[in-house]
């Protein structure tokens, strides 16, 4: 017993070490697409990384210093109005990313193509900002003025946080050009599903739901040639207000073009849907074997 308890708090720590190592690594990641691409070739792409972009161009204040004395501000905010909802991770991620930015300010770009920038700047920065996001951090900045404005307004934080960047961007286009507010739009679409690719990763995994008068043969064929786990649900027809019985099968993108054809073998009028899921957790499935839910 005390073994296992001296184990379960030496993996805490661990995981906590390797928490803020990664929320390291993140805000490294973003702070080279920032000095590597966007910086150089002025692409605001929203957030207080923009708009220090913005304020460097017209009083030529060092973005790093910038998003210091706006984060700082910012942090105490958040934790009078936001509470316990405001972690040490997201204070670490507003003090971090800037003193990144700040280290690798004289960094060549590597291009000075409008398109090349908003693209690989935008990944960069949301790879980065997906690492920290995973790691359950934040980089502060505008996250938290979109979070106190959603506690106070009801508006959505992805709403709050899609106004402030469409501000951002708005100003990039007088104080800048509308050319590269242009391709700040598109970083910041490459940002956001770079975020997401973090976040969700690769997965290649189906769901699929199958309604079927013979449910049985199909949820033994799954589980024997396809060694597969499925769940049986209750349902009602909406139509005929029969009761029915719905499998619910999760599998890899490989395994779907057999398991139509064995499906349609059994029961040609078998109502399928399958859907994308982008991640799928439990014991079972990431190895490959049966698992009955």
């Amino acid at each position: 017993m005390i073994g296992n308890k001296f184990f379960i708090r030496n993996n805490s720590k661990y995981n906590y070490v390797m928490q803020y190592f990664n929320l390291t690594i993140g805000c490294a990641i973003a702070a080279l697409g920032f000095n590597l691409f966007l910086r150089p070739n002025q692409i605001a792409s929203g957030g207080m990384v923009g708009i220090s972009l913005l304020v460097n161009r017209l009083f030529n204040i060092e973005p790093a210093i910038l998003q210091w004395g706006g984060n700082i501000p910012l942090i105490f905010v958040g934790l009078i109005l936001m509470g316990r909802k405001f972690t040490l991770r997201t204070i670490f991620g507003s003090l971090v990313l800037p003193l990144f930015i700040l280290l690798t300010t004289n960094i060549h770009s590597l291009t000075s193509n409008l398109l090349l920038a908003s693209i690989y700047g935008g990944l960069l920065s949301g790879l980065g900002l997906g690492i920290v996001f995973k790691n359950n951090g934040s980089t502060g900045g505008t996250s938290i003025i979109a979070s106190v404005i959603n506690k106070y307004s009801g508006i959505s934080i992805g709403n709050s946080q899609g106004i402030i960047d469409g501000t951002v961007i708005i100003a990039a286009a007088f104080i800048f050009n509308p050319e590269k507010a242009l391709y700040a739009i598109i970083s910041l679409f490459i940002t956001t599903k770079a975020v997401d690719l973090i976040q969700l990763g690769f997965s290649g995994s189906k769901v699929v739901f199958v309604v079927s008068d013979k449910s049985e043969i199909i949820k033994d064929t799954v589980l024997k040639d396809l060694d597969r786990g499925l769940t049986k649900l209750s349902g009602f027809g909406g139509y005929s207000g029969k009761e029915c019985t719905v499998l619910m099968v999760v599998m890899d993108q490989s395994e779907i073009n057999r398991f139509k054809s064995l499906v349609k073998n059994i029961d040609s009028n078998a109502f399928v849907i399958i859907s994308d899921t982008h991640e799928v957790l439990g014991q079972g499935f990431n190895i490959h074997r049966k698992t009955e839910n």
